[in-house]
């Protein structure tokens, strides 16, 4: 906060000379409450909630097939499919799922002199719910079942201390501390091992990510001091902030099952290569799951961190129609390294980076061109840099994964040394304790796991961003203010994973297969491998081709996802906006904005997971739009407030006075989605990264989004220090259909085919695997929400 040597009042009363109520207490309360019910529908991916299974026709594979009873045998299995096709339809439907919020706040001024004020601020909310984990009303549609949902408690608390001293008529103090506490725990509606059937549904038993407990305590503590000295204003302070935290996160120690297109023995329903078939709900009803994977380690870490800054700042009035202000901070992030530990494998391993040069310049403009009687046009510009802080995320992810502790179990059930120990569905291989302990993996099971790695890069530099703006503004008759504004935002040395634990990969062609099973001829997809081709016999290789186990450079690990100051991002935007200001009880406001935003596949978002980078040795390919770019919005927003009734009219002033409208109305154009492939094409051990060939991340373009939001409230005095205010809600009040893609926690994403790891002919020559095309390519698949009402009441005192 500056202090303006013409405006003593705003800050202190008449701090210097005049009269001042000093000691006075001021108080103000206020108690909200929100019970947010959206239902939640859980659909299948081809968007409907019956199962029906199909009837195969060779050559195409189907859920199930004609039974001659006077053959009998495996194919009459008939009555098998259906059972279990009406269990999993039965997870389908419209679920409860709830929000309740209350939050509280209480703020207290006291005027303890002419020179200083004392201000406390206490906040508290609390929320909680059914089904409320992978809650988001905003597209209640779901491909997950509601077993794999929970119940989140989140409870925050935060208390400040503000005191403003004046100690002369051109130095300010503004001295701050804060305490703030965030407690989250989720618990898993079932405990049952998580499954995931392809193309039906993607997630039910046990949440991959449930139960966790997440504990934050911050200490902060600030001190500005403005000093006006002739034309200039000088700032300068600095603030620190200690974090302690308690993350527990045993993520997928519960195991899961992915039932996928797997070949059988036609008679006993073992897994074999080059046997018959089976459809993933057909395996689903034989119970035999294709892949099972299970994590192991130390759920539990304390990723506490310091944060220390300091800036200074000059304001200078050059002119009375030029303004120049100059500015500089200094930040500096530090780590606990306690939990950390060191791999003589990956020497990096169990460090954070400590780089203690980021100073970051900052440079603002303003001047008026026009003056005297004319509205003059303001131009303001500016430029700065800012440099982000690493989030604890990344500190946890350091901590747990070292390459000691951890393991990651990975079983194929087609491959006959994995199939001897491939646990038993719905059975957990290890039954991990629920709790902040250890979960070990046994030694049946050592062979077929790896233990990966989360370093920094040696070379890592602290994010930044380069912010320039430059906007002009014209004040036009009738009160309304007309504004042409420009930003760009360029991320530099932006956080983004890589794998460097993968040999060089091999440029191969799969052919193609339609939804109905028949090959497309003439076309084949190419991948870079990061795994080879056998092409000889072998017991694990009974019809060559075959794709080999990967062959990792350092072999006593599995993948190292090295954190790099490797990414970049650009964003344009200009916006022209219209703004009038109150007057008469009306508020008026229309914005449209162009903008583009690139990157070239910064992950700050997903630490803990596997890279998103497709080929480590090629990322010059991630390059894409962002999948935050919108390209095109306008907002147009009013408030209407009408003038209070005269004091003669008691009855119509009871019954209209003190009412407030307000509006907004959105659009916005559609965003990019990412066409990924399911299966592992480039065979590095990662499902996550795979994009379809020929196309770049972030490749398709969503549909747009509308909606129209209007609020109706009212403030009633109930006498003394208690006012009531009645609101009255509605979200998408015309009722749009709002499609959209899935949303995972990469962005928007759509799965645009399947990898199958068969031997397939095309055009006489064998394949180890080829390509299956889904049904429908990059098709919404869910919405956002319908038309929402919502009541509210608050009680201010």
């Amino acid at each position: 906060m500056g202090f303006n040597p013409n405006d003593q009042q705003n800050q202190f009363g008449a701090t210097f000379g005049g009269p001042i109520q000093r000691n006075k207490t001021f108080i103000f309360a206020s108690y909200d409450q929100h019970i947010f019910y959206v239902p939640a529908v859980v659909q299948f991916q081809n968007g409907q909630t019956v199962v029906v299974p199909q009837l195969g026709t060779y050559p195409t594979p189907g859920d199930y097939e004609i039974c001659n009873p006077a053959i009998g045998g495996p194919a009459c299995d008939e009555a098998l499919v259906f059972d279990a096709a009406a269990q999993l339809s039965a997870k389908a439907g419209t679920f409860p799922a709830e929000l309740l919020g209350n939050t509280g706040f209480v703020k207290i001024d006291r005027v303890l002199s002419a020179h200083e004020n004392l201000s406390l601020r206490v906040r508290t909310a609390r929320s909680y719910g059914t089904n409320n984990v992978f809650f988001n009303p905003g597209s209640p549609i779901t491909n997950d079942a509601m077993t794999a949902n929970g119940e989140e408690d989140v409870a925050t608390e935060s208390a400040s201390l503000t005191l403003l001293s004046g100690f002369t008529p051109r130095l300010t103090s503004h001295l701050r501390l804060q305490f703030s506490q965030d407690l989250e725990q989720s618990f898993p509606n079932t405990t049952g091992t998580r499954t995931s059937i392809y193309s039906w549904m993607t997630d039910f038993g046990q949440s991959s990510t449930l139960p966790r407990q997440t504990r934050e305590h911050r200490l902060h503590a600030a001190e500005t001091f403005s000093l006006s000295r002739g034309r200039n204003q000088w700032k300068f302070g600095a603030d620190g902030m200690m974090t302690w935290d308690y993350n527990y996160f045993p993520s997928l120690y519960g195991g899961e099952y992915l039932y996928d297109n797997i070949e059988v023995d036609p008679f006993t329903f073992v897994p074999q290569h080059e046997g018959a078939e089976l459809t993933p709900l057909r395996a689903w009803a034989h119970d035999v799951p294709r892949y099972y994977l299970q994590n192991f380690g130390n759920p539990v870490s304390h990723p506490n961190s310091n944060d220390y800054a300091g800036f200074v700042q000059d304001t200078a009035r050059v002119t009375p129609h030029f303004t120049l202000s100059v500015g500089a901070r200094y930040d500096l992030q530090t780590c606990s390294k306690v939990g950390m530990e060191s791999n003589p494998l990956w020497p990096a391993a169990g460090k954070m980076p400590l780089k203690e040069t980021n100073f970051a310049p900052r440079l603002g403009i303003g001047y008026a061109i026009g003056g005297g009687n004319d509205r003059p046009v303001m131009v303001r510009a500016g430029f700065g840099i800012f440099y982000t802080r690493i989030p604890q995320i990344y500190q946890s992810a350091i901590i747990n994964n070292n390459g000691f502790s951890d393991n990651f179990l990975e079983l194929d059930n087609t491959d006959f040394y994995q199939h001897q120990v491939f646990p038993s569905y719905p059975n957990a291989a290890v039954s991990c304790p629920r709790g902040p302990v250890s979960c070990a993996l046994p030694a049946a099971w050592q062979a077929y796991a790896t233990s990966e790695i989360a370093a920094f890069d040696p070379n890592f530099k602290t994010p930044r961003v380069q912010q320039a703006s430059l906007s002009l503004e014209r004040e036009m008759p009738g009160g309304v203010t007309a504004t042409v504004s420009y930003l760009l935002v360029h991320g530099v040395d932006m956080i983004r994973a890589r794998d460097v634990n993968l040999p060089a990969p091999t440029d191969y062609s799969y052919p193609i297969y339609d939804a109905a099973g028949n090959v497309v001829l003439n076309q084949l997809y190419n991948v870079e491998s990061f795994a080879t081709w056998q092409t000889s016999y072998s017991f694990t290789c009974p019809n060559p081709p075959c794709i080999n186990t990967l062959v990792r450079p350092i072999a006593q690990l599995g993948a190292i996802d090295q954190y790099e100051s490797a990414a970049s991002s650009v964003y344009n935007g200009a916006t022209v906006a219209l703004h009038k200001r109150t007057s008469g009880g009306m508020y008026f406001r229309l914005a449209y904005t162009w903008a583009h935003a690139i990157d070239n596949g910064q992950d700050a978002l997903v630490a803990g997971q596997p890279a998103t980078v497709q080929n480590s040795y090629s990322t010059k390919s991630e390059k894409a739009s962002s999948v935050t770019d919108q390209r095109q919005r306008l907002s147009v927003s009013a408030i209407e407030e009408p003038n209070p009734f005269g004091a003669g009219q008691k009855l119509t002033s009871s019954m209209f006075d003190h009412w407030k409208i307000s509006g907004i109305m959105t659009y916005g154009s559609g965003r990019p989605a990412n066409a990924t492939v399911e299966g592992d094409p480039n065979q590095d051990g990662n499902t996550s990264n795979d994009r379809l060939s020929g196309y770049g991340r972030n490749a398709f373009i969503g549909p747009d989004y509308a909606s129209m939001d209007l609020r109706l409230a009212r403030k009633m005095n109930l006498g003394g220090p208690y006012r009531l205010e009645l609101t009255a809600d509605s979200f998408n009040l015309f009722n749009r259909d709002n499609q959209s893609y899935l949303i995972g926690d990469n962005g928007f994403y759509n799965a645009a085919g399947q990898f199958i790891k068969y031997s397939q002919s095309a055009g006489g020559k064998y394949y180890p695997a080829y390509y299956q095309q889904p049904t429908s390519l990059i098709k919404p698949s869910t919405s956002f929400a319908p038309r929402q009402m919502q009541l509210s009441m608050r009680l201010n005192f």
